[in-house]
């Protein structure tokens, strides 16, 4: 019997959902994958394979499946028939080429969403829903049009060794979902990225953001919009006071520069909270600290309690230390943090990385939901880990088998708790900080072919 074409049908029909992804429509459903296809343009009329809706699932897997290369990722979603062969490596990078990112965009706007709900701890302040802005750079990989399409960083000796995307991101802190996020160069600030998030900001948001984000223009523009804020801002600024409060915070006004502070004009107020900490092994040791909030009552929102809260912010570090640490961990054979060779591919495997996290995290939600845990206290690893070995079981099963296999898996990953956090801190400091090597330059690359072998190469000395 003859090998099944490459890249053809199997023999049998059309392929949908790849099978042992079966699973995963308990979070995103089919039908949205084919609504941001259909949305963005891509339709499907020959006879490949590959089509869109099985190369957005593919590159889904890629998100889950980090340490795999392509063609095993494949594997890992299809259950092969007898004589049918996994497309080649370059059949798949193809196909990634001909669907580019806007499906994926379409397709994480559709499906990720707000998890906490009322019961939720730790995902409100009194009525608010804490929300969170960060950002973080990706080293991507050294090549021509990576470079050009997100620079790399400048540092007072040279530029730096790898290419660079800022990722700037909106977080619900509560269950560490990352609600959107916007991909730029490196060379962009990450205030300049914001206006592609402000949308999902709403009435009933308690937004915490660090000191780099501050703008009086962004805050008045938030403000008008109904949302709260609690931030950090830096030492320059000038809070003068205008009204002390019973808690030790007090009232002030932010301007838009110097010249309207002089006139007192277009001020906005705040309230400023100002402390230190006393613990000399805390970092931030007999510093001074400043917080501002929207937030003006002292009596029902007191400073003590304010100052606790906005630590939670914390929470979208740990949300880029589960996606590159834990989902897509670094190895020998990735010294960037992702892979691909095109800007488009750096796209692909970001919004991999952000729906394979959301999908993560929307089972944790739950089961933490039905044990009545904070989804915090609930191990992202170990979870991540049980989702990717109880996947290939939802293979093929009707609806009521599938249903009960949800019901397993969210018995597993609820029994994945945590102990209790640890009091304690870790120094902001790096090891090794110089190289005695040189540094690799243009020149180095790309290395041309050898003209000899070693022996031919050998030179006795007399």
């Amino acid at each position: 019997m003859r090998r099944q074409a490459e890249g053809r049908l199997p023999m049998g029909g059309t392929v949908h959902v790849l099978d042992r992804l079966q699973g995963l429509t308990q979070v995103i459903h089919p039908a949205w994958v084919l609504q941001a296809l259909r949305d963005t343009g891509h339709t499907h009329t020959g006879a490949c394979c590959l089509t869109p809706e099985v190369t957005c699932w593919v590159v889904l897997a890629m998100g889950l499946f980090t340490d795999l290369p392509l063609e095993k990722v494949f594997q890992a979603c299809r259950r092969l028939r007898l004589f049918e062969v996994t497309p080649r490596r370059s059949s798949l990078c193809e196909a990634r080429k001909r669907l580019g990112s806007a499906p994926l965009q379409a397709l994480h706007q559709r499906a990720v969403r707000l998890l906490a709900t009322a019961d939720t701890p730790g995902a409100f302040y009194g009525d608010l829903r804490l929300m969170a802005l960060d950002g973080t750079v990706f080293d991507v990989p050294d090549v021509p049009a990576n470079d050009a399409a997100f620079g790399r960083p400048q540092g007072g000796r040279s530029a730096g060794a790898f290419p660079q995307a800022r990722k700037v991101s909106l977080l619900e802190v509560g269950t560490h979902v990352e609600v959107d996020f916007v991909l730029g160069p490196c060379t962009k600030g990450e205030t300049s990225l914001l206006p592609g998030l402000l949308h999902h900001l709403r009435p009933g948001r308690l937004l915490l953001w660090d000191r780099n984000f501050f703008s009086c223009a962004l805050w008045k523009r938030l403000r008008r919009r109904g949302v709260h804020l609690l931030v950090r801002v830096k030492k320059h600024l000038v809070l003068r006071p205008l009204r002390s409060l019973p808690d030790g915070s007090y009232l002030a006004k932010i301007y838009r520069n110097d010249t309207d502070r002089q006139r007192d004009r277009r001020g906005l107020r705040v309230r400023v909270l100002r402390y230190t900490v006393d613990d000399p092994q805390r970092v931030g040791h007999a510093e001074e600290h400043r917080l501002l909030t929207s937030l003006l009552a002292a009596q029902d929102q007191p400073a003590p309690e304010l100052i606790v809260l906005y630590h939670e912010r914390w929470q979208s570090e740990l949300v880029y230390d589960e996606q590159t640490t834990h989902q897509d961990p670094p190895r020998a054979t990735k010294p960037a943090h992702l892979r691909s060779q095109t800007p488009e591919g750096i796209r692909h495997e970001v919004y991999a990385l952000s729906l394979g996290h959301f999908v993560t995290r929307a089972l944790m939600a739950q089961a933490a939901a039905q044990r009545g845990l904070d989804p915090d206290r609930l191990s992202f690893l170990g979870c991540w880990q049980s989702l990717r070995n109880r996947l290939p079981e939802g293979a093929g099963l009707v609806a009521a088998a599938l249903a009960a296999w949800y019901q397993g898996l969210l018995w597993e990953l609820g029994r994945q708790e945590l102990p209790p956090r640890a009091n304690r801190v870790n120094p902001r400091v790096v090891k090794r900080k110089m190289s005695k090597f040189k540094k690799k330059r243009p020149e180095h690359r790309p290395v041309p072919p050898l003209k000899k072998t070693f022996d031919q190469s050998v030179v006795m000395l007399v």
